[in-house]
């Protein structure tokens, strides 16, 4: 069968044969339909982040996945079922984080992500899955049912902000959205059409006209350029965030986001930042989460629980959000296309074949 895979660092994703995988007890054969690709696959691909298996050179690319289920190999899963594959797997057994169905709560080295550190990934024709990680999806969402898992980022960023405020009444009424790429955009539209909130903002870095400040408006937000108004500053010319969300892995907005966020405002960081040294004011920072009651909280992954509310978050975006937001879905004969970057690009997936 067909494969995408990369030698991290190599810096080209190349086309491979692989054996079709046989599945086994307890596990399905998938025939893949589409994969996304997303930031993680380019930092793959450059050797800044993740390890194909042990003993391997390539890694095979993928975690942004949706396929049908080819043979159900005695699970308790259906043949045409269509399915979407939770990313974190055993390293080498069970542990407890997997036991308790926390996967995305395991540290370093007590699991492997396919697509990314230690496990081959869903760019194939086939893949197998143990039963329990693959999520059904209906067939009319199945086309775009690579958005589920980065929608599912967002179901646990939310859920654990949500989480570190319960202690008192909180209902957010304005949001800020760090960083314009895909998953920006992804939940900048979760915050504007299924949460409801009442004001949001999305920062970026682009010159209009821009594909991304279309999609920004249309969803009756305001882009705020960060080349004019940096993010200390958002509150003075715009307003103090109840809930804001870091997407960009520039490590200084983790700092940033305090001055950012209202009093009992809470600030989810996702993006993963090289090392980087710089000067803060250590002292301001401790004393603005003090007195003013804001928190600041690192997330990473998702668990099957966040990718079965981002499949009913999928049925509820606009169709016209989502026609813009994905600018290109590639066949084999020209995977290339998928991982090109540019002004024109949002978000691209392979098609690996039809339901």
């Amino acid at each position: 069968m067909n494969a995408i895979a990369v030698e991290p660092g190599a810096g080209e994703p190349v086309l491979v044969e692989k054996p079709r995988p046989e599945p086994s007890s307890g596990e399905a054969l998938v025939r893949t339909l589409y994969v996304g690709v997303d930031g993680t696959d380019h930092e793959v691909i450059a050797g800044h982040h993740g390890q194909p298996p042990d003993g391997e050179d390539r890694l095979v690319l993928g975690h942004e996945a949706v396929g049908i289920v080819e043979d159900s190999n005695g699970t308790d899963l259906e043949e045409g079922e269509f399915v979407v594959p939770t990313v974190r797997r055993e390293p080498n057994g069970a542990n407890e984080y997997f036991e308790r169905g926390e996967p995305d709560m395991a540290p370093d080295g007590q699991y492997a992500e396919r697509g990314i550190v230690g496990a081959h990934g869903f760019m194939a024709e086939y893949f197998t899955s143990p039963a329990e990680y693959l999520v059904p999806i209906p067939e009319r969402l199945a086309p775009l049912g690579f958005l589920v898992e980065p929608i599912s980022i967002t179901e646990k960023a939310v859920e654990h902000a949500v989480a570190s405020r319960s202690a008192f009444e909180w209902e957010p009424e304005s949001a800020l959205v760090l960083g314009n790429g895909s998953l920006g955009l992804i939940t900048l539209a979760m915050f504007e059409t299924v949460l409801d909130i009442d004001r949001t903002y999305c920062l970026g870095r682009r010159d209009r006209p821009h594909p991304t400040i279309d999609l920004i408006e249309d969803l009756g937000s305001t882009y705020v350029d960060s080349r004019e108004t940096p993010v200390p500053e958002i509150p003075a010319v715009h307003e103090s965030a109840d809930l804001v969300y870091e997407a960009t892995g520039y490590a200084k907005h983790a700092f940033e986001t305090v001055d950012a966020l209202a009093p009992n405002g809470v600030g989810v960081l996702l993006g993963v930042p090289e090392p980087w040294e710089f000067e803060v004011d250590g002292g301001r920072l401790h004393r603005e989460l003090v007195l003013h009651n804001k928190a600041l909280l690192g997330t990473v992954n998702s668990h099957r629980g966040h990718f079965e509310s981002a499949v009913d978050t999928l049925s509820q975006l606009p169709e016209s959000f989502t026609d813009d937001l994905v600018t290109g879905v590639y066949g084999l004969e020209e995977f290339e296309a998928a991982f090109e970057t540019g002004d024109d690009v949002i978000k691209t997936a392979v098609e690996f074949g039809s339901a």
